[in-house]
C-alpha cells in the first residue's frame, strides 16, 4: 500500500469545473433577536475553505498528485481569495480564467455549536459566454498537449462553467491524448459526458437522470442501472456512490458493491469531492477500477467525520486503507 501511495507525485491531474470560495463564521448563540425571530450569532472566528471543483484538486494535491485545475472565476476579492488559498496547497492556478462578466461563486455558511444556521450564496449560474468558453477549452488543450496528464476530471456543480460544447471538446481531445476521463455529473449536463471513461453520479442523481425508482439496491439491480446509463453514455466504468451504503463499481470485466464502514459521521460536505479525486488518483496509478472504489469508499467515509469542507489526510487514509484492505 506504501508503494502504491508513494507513486501518485508522479501523477499528473487536470480539474475542470466550478470552483467556490467557501466561508465558514463560527460563533455562539444567546439570544433571539428583537427585530425579528431570528438567533442572534456572535461571531468568534472566520475562514476560509477551497470549495467545488477545488476541493477536488485540494483533495488530488494533499495525496501527493501535480494537480491543476480549470475554471473562470470573477474579477474580484472573492477570486483572489480563492486563487491564493489554492496556490497555498500546491495546486496551479495558472489556467483560471478571470472576468469582469462573471462573480466567483461563494457559500458562506453561519455555524454554532458545529451546527450550521444558515448558507448565504453568490454566484452566477449561466453558462460561459463564447469566448470565456474558447479561452477555457484552448488553455486545456495546451496543458493536455504539453504536460501529459494521466487523467482529467470533470468537476461539476451546475454554475455553467461546463457547457456541453466544452464537455464534448474536451473529451473529444482527451481521446486523442489517451488521457482518461472521469466526471462527477450534475442534473443539467447528466447525459452531456458521453464516451467518458469513470461516470460518478450519487445514486439520487443517477435515479432522477433516468427517471426510475429503485426499491432495492442490490448488485442485479445496480448492474442493470449501468446498463441503462451505457445505453445512453457509452462510457467504461460506472461509479455510483450509495450514500450509507457504499459504493457501487461496474467496469467491463468487473462490478461490485462495497459496503461503508461505520464512522462517527459530523458533516457530509465536500465527501463526493474527496471520493471523486482518490478513486480517479488510485485508477489512474493502478487501471484497477475494484482497488479504486475500495480505497475511494474509505476516503469519503473519513472526511464525513470532519466539520465543512476539508481535504483527505494521506496519511490517515494510507493506515486506514493498511487496516481494511491489508498491504
Amino acid at each position: 500500500m506504501e508503494a502504491l501511495f508513494s507513486k501518485f507525485k508522479g501523477i499528473k491531474v487536470a480539474v475542470v469545473g466550478d470552483v467556490m470560495l467557501d466561508t465558514y463564521w463560527w460563533g455562539n448563540v444567546e439570544r433571539i433577536s428583537p427585530e425579528a425571530p431570528v438567533p442572534v450569532v456572535s461571531m468568534n472566528s472566520k475562514e476560509y475553505r477551497i470549495g467545488g471543483a477545488g476541493n477536488v484538486a485540494l483533495n488530488l494535491a494533499a495525496l501527493g498528485a501535480q494537480t491543476s485545475i480549470f475554471s473562470v472565476i470573477g474579477n474580484d476579492e472573492d477570486g483572489n481569495t480563492l486563487k491564493q488559498l489554492l496556490e497555498n496547497n500546491n495546486i496551479n492556478t495558472k489556467h483560471i480564467v478571470s472576468t469582469e462578466h462573471r462573480i466567483t461563486t461563494s457559500k458562506t455558511r453561519v455555524i454554532c455549536r458545529n451546527q450550521q444556521l444558515m448558507r448565504i450564496d453568490n454566484e452566477i449560474t449561466t453558462d460561459l459566454e463564447p469566448a470565456q468558453e474558447q479561452s477555457l477549452i484552448n488553455a486545456i488543450e495546451h496543458y493536455i498537449i504539453n504536460e501529459q496528464p494521466q487523467i482529467l476530471i470533470f468537476e461539476d456543480y451546475n454554475k455553467g462553467i461546463l457547457t456541453e460544447g466544452l464537455i464534448t471538446t474536451v473529451i473529444d481531445l482527451c481521446k486523442q491524448h489517451q488521457v482518461i476521463t472521469a466526471v462527477d455529473p450534475k442534473k443539467k449536463n447528466f447525459f452531456n459526458y458521453k464516451g467518458v471513461d469513470i461516470f460518478k453520479p450519487n445514486l439520487k442523481e443517477v435515479k432522477e437522470g433516468l427517471n426510475i425508482s429503485l426499491e432495492n439496491v442490490t448488485l442485479k439491480s445496480m448492474n442493470q442501472v449501468h446498463v441503462l446509463l451505457q445505453e445512453a453514455l457509452q462510457h467504461h466504468i460506472s461509479f455510483i456512490t450509495l450514500s450509507e451504503k457504499g459504493v457501487f463499481y461496474h467496469s467491463p470485466t468487473t462490478s461490485g458493491i462495497i459496503p461503508s464502514h461505520i464512522r462517527n459521521i459530523a458533516d457530509v460536505s465536500g465527501a463526493g469531492d474527496t471520493v471523486i479525486a482518490v478513486t480517479s488518483l488510485i485508477y489512474a496509478t493502478t487501471k484497477d477500477i475494484q482497488l479504486a472504489s475500495a480505497i475511494g469508499n474509505i476516503a469519503g467515509g473519513l472526511v464525513c467525520e470532519e466539520v465543512g469542507t476539508a481535504a483527505i489526510n494521506k496519511e490517515k487514509l494510507l493506515q486506514e486503507c493498511k487496516q481494511l484492505l491489508g498491504q
